[in-house]
């Protein structure tokens, strides 16, 4: 009886203190994920969000496991949606054949006819779907499915781009809970793909005569009209944050298209696209595709997930993700081997982790907790379990005294990697369930193990100054160096060892002079690395009287505040918005150069809505 009272005790104290430490904005959580803003709907998520994660960590895994994650030994991502699935890439061929339908006691519309109406439920899936998940929700060739519907239509280009303008509007309005914007990605081909550019497109449930490498002039009007509402921004200038835009840099990409003008332009404004690198890269674009269709894969080898960090390929992504802490590990360790050990012992723990998930999620679906994914995925076969890394760097700090910038350091680095890789293998020999290795974004979590350490072992070697935080993944230090090319460089080998995401990001200090000199540097570092994936970022400010600003600028010349935005981990977010360690981060940032030959012409700060 007592103990019941202490317990009844104790929980209302743990709510007391959640909610206070909310509404207070004292814990550092409120901004852990600077997607979300200080409301009553983040309140609700937060207060909610415990309450799942609490429940999940302490009542669906074990002791060993629950202690692994409190401790920060490994971090399990995204616990306050503890028993849905991570990420995925949906098929936008299926939604379109057949509708927004299948739930019973929902409302049902079958296979759109209408572009229009084809965006609309994209729209709808996407809002409802990011319901039922934790991470980013991704549709791939967006440009090349929708194609025939403008032609079908008999749209001029000015509809199609009121049409494209009304569905990045719809994206971006915060209707998930916890006031976020859908997290959504979308992959544009920009040129029909070699595996449908015989296959018969189709509209609605109709199959036409006409296969989709016919409608290439249709698909062009889509990406204008895309770009240019990116580059407009909303009515002060203000960027769209969603969808994160991934091109596909391909062999047969036209550098000197007038949307490439466009892409660059936007690129050189904003940074908003990721670069996906078919060029040069251990990628190919057939991948998007591969797995919607493939149950039998060799689990021998490690697939590459497509679309970066937050994107995915067709009807796959990934059910949950562990990053272990390897700043610890480098600190705890004695030698190579004890290392080494430390690093298969914590994935093997994650590995367990990951697999309960796994039945859990399944188990939800066929409960029903998951009714639309049980209608458009039916199964997580094939979607990863997905281990990360975070504070390589640091790891190195604190066990050999160099930085990852060195060829010890990058050595020893790439020794890890090979490790984890081969166990990733065994891992899917043994289970017969998808693994792979990814660059954790961990935008909350490097703060949260760096803050963790400094407790727990206070000589332990950290990033930051007035904050602590952990370096992600490999990335070299932000304050390394300004050269582009000597970052790129010194990360090429390091980033081809993922196989479930990654990303270089190129951040500059301010826009580059025009969309040509982005062009000369996205086409060389396409063809010059191996870099999967890459964005070029801008620091930018935005007036609320006077629209965008180039450069990292506080106060504007009128004297009001601005909001600086910069890319978080991989989406834009204003900086004001970063938790903590993050905004340590930015702080202590070295900007990249790109070399004087790039630097060719200025660029006025206030953009105005531009003709193309």
């Amino acid at each position: 009886q007592h103990k019941k009272i202490r317990d009844t005790h104790k929980l209302i104290m743990d709510i007391t203190q959640t909610m206070d430490g909310y509404l207070r904005q004292e814990d550092w959580r409120v901004n852990e994920n600077s997607n979300i803003a200080y409301s009553f709907s983040g309140l609700l998520m937060h207060v909610g969000g415990s309450v799942i994660a609490n429940y999940t960590l302490h009542n669906l895994y074990p002791p060993e496991v629950c202690l692994a994650h409190e401790n920060g030994a490994f971090h399990i991502h995204d616990l306050s949606m503890g028993i849905v699935g991570y990420c995925a890439g949906w098929s936008l061929r299926q939604l379109l054949y057949e509708g927004f339908n299948g739930v019973c006691g929902k409302v049902e519309s079958g296979p759109a006819k209408h572009l229009d109406t084809a965006l609309g439920q994209m729209i709808n899936f996407l809002g409802t779907l990011q319901n039922e998940w934790a991470g980013a929700m991704a549709f791939s060739s967006f440009d090349t499915y929708l194609a025939p519907y403008v032609w079908s239509d008999h749209l001029t280009y000015e509809e199609v781009k009121q049409r494209i303008q009304q569905f990045v509007f719809n994206l971006n309005v915060a209707s998930r809970w916890g006031g976020q914007t859908p997290f959504t990605n979308l992959t544009f081909d920009w040129v029909v793909p070699e595996d449908l550019k015989e296959q018969n497109a189709f509209i609605g449930n109709t199959i036409l005569d006409d296969p989709y490498g016919t409608f290439q002039e249709e698909m062009d009007m889509i990406n204008r009209a895309f770009l240019e509402v990116m580059y407009e921004g909303d009515m002060k200038g203000r960027v769209f944050t969603f969808p994160i835009p991934t091109y596909n840099i391909t062999e047969d990409f036209d550098w000197d298209a007038h949307n490439a003008q466009l892409l660059f332009e936007t690129t050189a404004k904003y940074g908003l696209p990721y670069f996906q690198n078919f060029i040069n890269s251990d990628l190919s674009p057939q991948d998007v595709r591969a797995m919607c269709c493939r149950l039998q894969m060799d689990l021998r080898e490690l697939r590459n997930k497509t679309g970066g960090l937050f994107g995915a390929g067709e009807s796959t992504g990934s059910i949950g993700v562990v990053t272990l802490n390897l700043a610890r590990i480098g600190y705890l360790s004695k030698d190579e081997d004890e290392f080494l050990g430390r690093v298969v012992s914590l994935m093997d723990l994650a590995r367990k982790s990951l697999e309960i998930k796994r039945k859990l999620i399944s188990r939800n679906m066929e409960n029903g907790l998951l009714p639309y994914t049980q209608r458009y995925l039916g199964t997580v076969d094939r979607h990863f379990s997905t281990i990360g890394i975070n504070g390589m760097n640091e790891a190195l700090l604190n066990f050999m005294g160099v930085t990852i910038a060195t060829p010890e350091g990058r050595r020893f680095a790439l020794r890890v990697l090979d490790t984890m890789r081969n166990e990733l293998t065994g891992f899917q020999e043994e289970t017969g369930n998808l693994y792979n290795l990814e660059a954790t974004p961990a935008e909350g979590t490097s703060y949260r193990f760096a803050r963790i350490d400094r407790q727990l072992f206070p000589s332990i070697i950290t990033a930051g100054v007035e904050e602590p935080y952990y370096m992600n993944s490999t990335q070299l230090p932000v304050n390394y160096t300004d050269d582009i090319f000597e970052a790129l460089e010194l990360q090429e080998d390091l980033q081809r060892k993922y196989s479930g995401g990654t990303v270089f990001h190129g951040f500059l200090g301010e826009r580059l002079p025009n969309g040509e000199a982005c062009r000369t540097l996205v086409r060389k570092i396409a063809s010059t690395f191996k870099i999967p994936y890459f964005t070029v970022t801008p620091t930018f400010s935005i007036c609320p009287d006077h629209g965008y600003i180039h450069g990292e600028v506080e106060i504007c010349e009128c004297g009001k505040p601005t909001e600086v935005y910069s890319r978080v981990v991989g989406y834009l977010r204003p900086v004001r918005n970063w938790n903590k360690g993050k905004r340590e981060e930015f702080k202590e940032r070295k900007a990249f150069s790109v070399g004087d030959d790039l630097m060719v012409s200025p660029v006025p700060s206030t953009a105005q809505a531009r003709t193309w």
